[in-house]
């Protein structure tokens, strides 16, 4: 089975991403933060947009859903969040499946960033789209949770096998990095990878997706021991100015 997953950057360091299922020919759209880039890239390959799937409110993630739904795509995006994205066509939780052709995705409610957040998992294809919450080398600020549902959907993430694709929707990689390196400067994989990092953004290029394998090597918030221990690295981060 075989999805074709692209990378589209929208705003200023949002990621959307356009999934496209070769054997029914659909396409999905997570979270277009704006509609121009997201169609161009979709007509460029000759894509339809017909879905978009939706993980949280904030408008850099569902900016370009009106634009899109008029244009003829359905939206789906988290029950708990209904309203406050007036867009939404369909309505999902933990535990509901959402489909692109053939193939399903499990829907997961990671709340913290926000508090209905989804994930949608694509096992068959090893992809998870973690909009806000699991990030290259970091995780999302807290507006609407806690420390310990962030860190239980950390936990959660870690079981996910090795090679499983994260597709998150921020550029923060090379800062998050920076702070990683404080609470962990002695992991040697981390510092190769903050060197990989530094060098792929010195030369303009995209750090996601990223692998669970990777991330929990590299991701001081995928390998904090407790609750407690995330807690605290988690507040050193929102006042982490490097």
């Amino acid at each position: 089975m075989t999805l074709a997953i692209v990378r589209v950057p929208v705003l200023a360091d949002n990621y959307a991403w356009l999934i496209h299922d070769p054997a029914s020919g659909e396409t999905v759209a997570v979270d277009p933060g704006e509609a121009a880039p997201v169609q161009a890239e979709a007509a460029a390959r000759g894509w339809t947009i017909g879905q978009v799937w939706t993980t949280h409110w904030h408008p850099d993630h569902t900016g370009g859903n009106a634009a899109l739904q008029a244009q003829g795509a359905r939206i789906t995006g988290p029950a708990a969040e209904a309203d406050k994205i007036p867009t939404l066509d369909a309505t999902v939780g933990e535990g509901d499946r959402v489909r692109i052709g053939a193939v399903e995705a499990a829907v997961w409610h990671v709340p913290g960033h926000t508090a209905g957040h989804i994930a949608f998992h694509i096992e068959a294809a090893d992809a998870i789209f973690t909009g806000d919450t699991l990030f290259a080398l970091g995780c999302g600020r807290l507006f609407e949770g806690t420390p310990a549902e962030m860190f239980a959907n950390m936990q959660r993430y870690a079981t996910l096998p090795d090679a499983t694709q994260v597709y998150c929707g921020h550029e923060y990689t090379e800062s998050n990095g920076r702070f990683a390196l404080t609470v962990e400067p002695d992991n040697a994989a981390l510092v190769a990878r903050m060197a990989t990092v530094t060098a792929q953004r010195a030369a303009g290029e995209a750090t996601v997706p990223t692998t669970i394998g990777v991330e929990r090597a590299t991701n001081p918030f995928l390998r904090a021991a407790d609750a407690e221990a995330f807690a605290t690295m988690r507040a050193a981060k929102d006042s982490f100015r490097g």
